[in-house]
């Protein structure tokens, strides 16, 4: 009996020991990784973790998720599943110096009186990966790419190698608790110094270096392999809590900030808040001054209101939130010699002049392509063929031509002359005075079904993985597409046929195309190609009206009652239903399975259907997500601004703008209870 008791004892003394090492190790991975600031050598902190392994090999019932041997141990994934985000994950508009920056503030202060008045607080924007960290119970559960927004990839396993991401939080045992669900939002990347420090272990190795730190760490993490990412010295930065659900969490961006630094989450060292907008606009040219002495790529600075219900109360433009904007740093530019111009025929019939370029590294990227314009600039700017020209990665990511070094002109150079034909299928080309566009106008030109089918198949549209414009190209050559319902039909006997296709290729394609087949209506209705109709305005017509055959039926005047549509638009919506072939398409893909139903639709009758709400100010018992959820669940629609098209402004405590501009356009201003009553609630 004894024995026994002196077992379990010892046992437990054991398992006090495991507890503890992890706690150390966790914390020294903290110092060490994240605060840069280690409290023991590498030798030691090398027996605390040769420790814990002994104790986990001798009790490996004991391993949990959030041991720091968990780290690299997965095994090799096949594919990256889709997970859907509890929130949106926008992007950000950008500001190309401080005339931009004021010439926002002065946007979202007409919006909202507030502005005036608050803080604002200005972090790096590096140049990284977006990712997105879930913790149930203070454990990491998941962790996802950005992807479109709405859906990323599961990428868990490789993030959990990424030491500067903490596996439990709060990092201590301290009175702080987060909520029992949390998501947060950071940046992945890799410093300047790590990088060029792989690269020359790379170069050593006799193995291929890689070009920039950015898509190294993006490459990185989307190893299939998590013992790969782990050998990558990849960091992050927060500054994002995407969701919670019980608990408190900051309502300040300033606070937030302060808040995963206590969970244990690295935050920058460089943000910074500030009373007014020009004192936030210096500290981001700061950045841009000093770029060059970063320990990390940034490409700008991101100046945020510091007040995260009014930025929230701002709503967001297309994808872009209107409470932050992103400073961003002069593009670098480089001159390189200008070897042709190629012409691409749009999905559109349009004529796209593009400059083929002796290849020059501009910000780690080898750039052999820039866009023209279009005629009329190489025209007026007087490019020619040969010359000497200047090259800007706008944003850091397009590059285009600014003009050419006319001094290092040798006479060499030839003046360019438009096309006269299309370079597709060489019927004559059109431009009509006055505009800038020439167009190819043979509707059967099949650049322009290669363009069409390239945006159908894209991903995201169709997102028909594995079918890029190559393969496009092939399909159309051999006669086996003629729009886009014929990819449907294709059979693994076709596919056999072309170039490059083996029975594993060809099996994994048509999987892909029957899985296309599944997208929802949102989806279609943008691969559709309707001029004028992106991302969201696609959700808002998949919302309205449910399915393609009801939008078929819709009139101008009915599209117009939608926010954001406007007599172009919906003349656009309108004309691209009304064409034969495009009746004839929509058929075909009937047949081959594609008729979507917007399952949203469904909940569109009800006693607010039709109507159009704003919310505005603190409700009495219903958060502005709840009380959304509850107008859409009772057929309502809620938007972000308040216009002539408002039926009704819902009011509740320190409602800001929104009330005068209501008062302004006689829009009915109602209260929670007449917002129940309405719905019969």
């Amino acid at each position: 009996m004894a024995g026994f008791l002196f077992a379990i004892i010892q046992s437990m003394s054991e398992h006090s020991r495991y507890e503890e090492l992890k706690t150390q190790i966790h914390l020294h991975n903290y110092r060490y990784h994240v605060l840069d600031a280690p409290l023991i050598s590498d030798l030691e902190y090398d027996r605390l973790l040769n420790e814990l392994k002994a104790l986990e090999a001798q009790h490996p019932d004991w391993v949990a998720p959030d041991s720091p041997t968990q780290r690299a141990g997965a095994k090799p994934s096949e594919k990256f599943e889709k997970t859907r985000h509890p929130a949106p994950i926008l992007s950000l508009a950008n500001a190309f110096g401080a005339d931009d920056a004021r010439a926002w503030y002065e946007r979202v202060k007409k919006l909202d009186e507030r502005v005036e008045r608050t803080k604002f607080v200005v972090e790096p924007k590096i140049d990284g990966l977006s990712v997105i960290l879930h913790y149930r119970n203070g454990m990491f559960a998941q962790g996802a790419t950005r992807g479109d927004g709405e859906v990323g990839e599961d990428i868990s396993a490789n993030l959990r190698t990424v030491r500067a991401i903490p596996l439990k939080i709060p990092l201590d045992d301290s009175a702080l608790r987060p909520p029992p669900y949390i998501v947060v939002r950071g940046e992945a990347f890799i410093r300047i110094k790590d990088f060029e420090a792989l690269n020359k272990k790379l170069e050593e190795a006799g193995e291929k270096t890689y070009l920039n730190p950015r898509n190294t760490a993006a490459g990185s993490l989307r190893q299939l392999d998590p013992q790969l990412t782990a050998s990558r010295p990849i960091t992050l930065l927060t500054y994002q809590i995407v969701h919670a659900e019980g608990g408190d969490i900051p309502t300040s961006q300033w606070e937030t900030l302060q808040y995963l630094k206590a969970l244990g989450f690295p935050v920058s060292d460089a943000a910074r808040r500030f009373d007014d907008i020009e004192s936030a606009i210096a500290y981001a040219q700061t950045f841009e001054m000093g770029r060059d002495a970063l320990p990390y790529e940034a490409d700008g600075a991101v100046i945020k209101i510091d007040d995260l219900t009014l930025a929230a109360d701002l709503g967001v433009v297309g994808k872009d939130p209107r409470g932050a904007t992103a400073f961003k740093f002069p593009a670098r530019e480089v001159t390189t010699k200008l070897l042709g111009v190629e012409v691409e025929v749009g999905r559109t019939g349009v004529l796209t002049p593009k400059a083929l370029l002796e290849p020059v590294e501009i910000g780690g990227v080898i750039v052999r392509n820039a866009t023209l314009h279009n005629f009329d600039f190489i025209a007026e700017k007087d490019i020619r063929i040969g010359d000497r020209v200047l090259v800007k990665r706008a944003g850091e990511v397009i590059p285009y031509i600014i003009a050419p070094v006319v001094d290092a002109r040798t006479g060499a150079e030839k003046i360019y002359q438009p096309p006269t034909v299309c370079p597709a299928c060489g019927q004559d080309v059109e431009h009509i005075e006055g505009e800038v566009a020439w167009y190819c106008v043979n509707a059967a030109c099949p650049a322009q079904l290669v363009r069409n089918l390239e945006h159908f198949v894209s991903r995201g549209a169709m997102d028909i993985v594995g079918m890029g414009i190559k393969i496009v190209e092939q399909l159309i050559q051999a006669g086996l597409v003629k729009d886009a319902a014929d990819l449907f039909a294709l059979k693994k006997e076709d596919l056999l046929t072309l170039e490059g296709f083996a029975e594993k290729k060809a099996e994994n394609l048509l999987l892909a195309t029957q899985q296309a087949k599944g997208q929802s209506l949102r989806r279609v209705i943008i691969a559709l190609g309707i001029r004028g109709v992106g991302e969201v305005m696609a959700g808002d017509l998949a919302r309205r009206y449910g399915s393609l055959s009801a939008l078929e039926k819709s009139t101008a005047d009915e599209l117009q009652q939608i926010e954001g549509v406007g007599p172009n638009i919906a003349a656009s919506i309108v004309d691209w239903f009304a064409r034969s072939a495009n009746q004839a398409l929509l058929k075909k893909l009937q047949a081959a399975g594609i008729d979507p139903r917007e399952q949203t639709a469904e909940k569109s009758v009800g006693a607010l259907s039709g109507l159009t709400f704003v919310v505005t100010g603190a409700l009495p018992t219903l958060s502005r997500e709840a009380a959304k959820k509850f107008i859409e669940e009772n057929g309502g629609k809620v938007v972000d601004s308040v216009s002539k098209k408002t039926s009704y402004l819902v009011l509740g405590e320190n409602p800001g703008s929104k009330l005068t501009k209501a008062q302004t356009l006689g829009v009915k201003i109602i209260g929670e209870d007449q917002l129940r009553n309405l719905a019969g609630a």
